[in-house]
């Protein structure tokens, strides 16, 4: 069962404005990815769904925030078919991602009141999502549709929720670039977490990044 509610997951992710993406087969690794998130500041993490087994690492990742990171909302991405959303909601995931919309993973997420952020590439995409009840839908990909994309649909739609990811990056102006143009948070993977920093271990670089990133988006939000 999730830890949170729907209402308080939401406001995890739009007050902080950046949900790290991550995922490693290595369970340990994985856990000192999350706890170095929590340090930098980040309220909710989604973890991937993308390696073999990846759901069986999920649960353990889950038991451990629960304890070491206990304001962590841990949610699950790169989820297309309702059996797969199921499965990680069952193991107590607070919010799911995909990088497409499935009505099919919206109706199971809205019969659990679990946030279903759903990939979206146009307009349509998007209305048809609030349609099914997602409150936050995910601009996808990013680096694709670009700022002027969130921008235009914020102007007939402004009531509408957006994440961004896909060529997010953790710097000011890349960062200030969506929120000026509407987004309510960005998604962040590869380029937050290095894979020379992974290798190192150097967990307090990963904080430090988290941190920086978090202060990038107060800031572009200061300015709108």
């Amino acid at each position: 069962m999730a830890k949170f509610n729907k209402q308080q997951v939401l406001a995890k992710i739009t007050e902080t404005g950046m949900v790290p993406v991550f995922y490693n087969k290595d369970v340990e690794i994985a856990k000192n990815i999350v706890k170095a998130c929590y340090d930098g500041g980040v309220r909710a993490f989604e973890f991937t769904n993308r390696g073999d087994f990846a759901h069986e690492v999920f649960a353990e990742v889950v038991k451990f925030a629960a304890k070491e990171c206990p304001d962590m909302a841990m949610g699950v991405g790169s989820i297309v078919d309702a059996p797969t959303a199921s499965l990680y909601i069952q193991l107590g995931a607070c919010f799911v991602v995909g990088p497409l919309f499935n009505p099919d993973v919206a109706k199971v997420c809205n019969r659990r009141l679990i946030p279903y952020t759903p990939g979206c590439g146009s307009v349509t995409e998007v209305g048809m999502a609030q349609e099914m009840g997602c409150d936050l839908c995910k601009v996808f990909p990013g680096d694709v549709l670009g700022p002027n994309f969130v921008k235009g649909l914020k102007a007939p739609m402004p009531w509408s929720l957006i994440m961004v990811t896909g060529g997010v990056s953790p710097d000011a102006d890349n960062i200030a670039s969506w929120i000026k143009a509407g987004a309510n948070c960005v998604g962040m993977g590869s380029k937050l977490f290095p894979k020379a920093t992974i290798a190192a271990g150097d967990w307090k670089a990963v904080s430090d990044k988290c941190r920086e990133s978090l202060d990038f988006v107060a800031q572009a939000r200061e300015k709108k």
